[in-house]
């Protein structure tokens, strides 16, 4: 039957491309602080140095591995920190024009003042460093524009020093906006809450891959918007819960325990996967476990949303903008499913079903068998991961 035909297509790609994502090395944001004196402005950017060391362009990739220097990346990831401090310090004059730093249309030249790179750990993982740049200012008063060439990756920037300081994510070689040296204009709070949206939905779109598998095992669990709707709203509760403790300062997750929710994490997504397999039958039970699911994922949530930094004063719009973007990011995903599902349906012949009452009778059984396939394939990844976070696998 062209159903069959086409479902099993639809099952090799869906394979072939989750295969690839459980090893890939996901790309992360840079984050930068920038503080602008009178007559200077200091820099600490965190990032990982293995990808700019290796050439590797960072505009739109999410993952190293489909880099050309692939294999550099990963030599210079088992690198101890003296021998990585001696590659940066080598090629820091190329590197260096790759940043946009003025003062007015005045050019400045960042110096590299101190490295801080971390030993060895898991070369799976990556690797974080700090870099601590300094520039002297014109005694002109101009403000400041910080960014740098859309090759080296996203870039969080934050100014530090002054009430309602600057944040923004800026993307493809884009820029800050001038930054005064005395003081920061006030922003809008709608202008707050779209900058902290945009990063929620962005997080989710390029780094959360295997956020948005756990929400598409949600949505073949069974067939049915209830049951989609009250496990998405429970998820979404429970991260915004700890999305909410972690603005007002109540907790936040030790940078050295992160590894480990990442990789329950992982086991989280196994969990409800397998669920889709053994026990497809909705209850009270799934969104109390989606839900107390939904607070581990908004562990790893919050610490993304700290890095990113929040704005004094503007906390509460922050906080909700990121949630608003991270919810509209996963219902993204689960209109995109369904609208897969719809299509491979029709796709799969009307002319030889005959008529639409044929698409709704069949609907179901086309579901299901993709719910199979994709809650085993989820399944698998998040058992991998699971492993790998916890280093046993690479």
């Amino acid at each position: 039957m062209r159903l069959a035909a086409l479902l099993s297509r639809v099952i090799c790609c869906l394979v072939l491309t989750l295969a690839v994502q459980a090893k890939a090395h996901e790309v992360q944001p840079a984050i930068s602080d920038i503080t602008v004196f009178e007559d200077r402005v200091d820099l600490a950017i965190a990032l990982a140095l293995e990808a700019p060391l290796a050439g590797i362009d960072l505009d739109g990739l999410t993952d190293t591995n489909d880099a050309e220097n692939g294999a550099e990346y990963d030599r210079l990831r088992t690198l101890p920190p003296p021998e990585l401090e001696a590659e940066l310090r080598a090629a820091w004059p190329d590197l260096r024009e790759l940043i946009t730093l003025r003062a007015g249309e005045t050019a400045l030249t960042p110096e590299l003042r101190q490295i801080d790179i971390p030993a060895v750990g898991n070369p799976a993982l990556s690797r974080t460093a700090v870099i601590w740049l300094e520039a002297t200012l014109p005694d002109d008063g101009t403000p400041v524009v910080f960014g740098w060439a859309a090759s080296l990756g996203a870039l969080v920037v934050r100014q530090q020093g002054v009430a309602d300081g600057y944040t923004g994510f800026l993307t493809g070689g884009a820029l800050s906006p001038p930054l005064p040296r005395d003081a920061s204009e006030t922003r809008q709070l709608r202008e707050t809450t779209l900058i902290y949206l945009v990063a929620g939905v962005v997080h989710i779109l390029s780094q959360g891959i295997d956020r948005i598998l756990f929400v598409l095992a949600l949505f073949f669990f069974v067939l049915g918007w209830g049951p989609v709707f009250w496990q998405v709203a429970a998820f979404a509760l429970g991260h915004a819960v700890v999305l909410a403790l972690a603005g007002l300062g109540v907790f936040a997750v030790p940078l050295g325990s992160l590894w480990l929710v990442e990789a329950l994490v992982a086991l989280s997504i196994t969990y409800v996967a397998a669920e889709n397999l053994l026990r497809p039958k909705f209850g009270w039970l799934r969104p109390v476990t989606v839900f107390a699911f939904g607070v581990l994922h908004g562990l790893t949530f919050a610490s993304v949303l700290v890095d990113f930094g929040l704005p004094q004063g503007q906390v509460a719009p922050a906080v909700i903008g990121f949630a608003v973007g991270i919810e509209l990011a996963l219902l993204a995903v689960i209109l995109a499913a369904f609208l897969a599902v719809i299509l491979a349906r029709a796709f799969a012949d009307v002319a030889q079903l005959g008529d639409e009452e044929a698409l709704v009778r069949d609907l179901p059984v086309l579901y299901r068998a993709v719910s199979l396939v994709v809650s085993f394939v989820v399944a698998c990844l998040g058992a991998y991961w699971f492993f790998a976070r916890l280093g046993v696998v690479h």
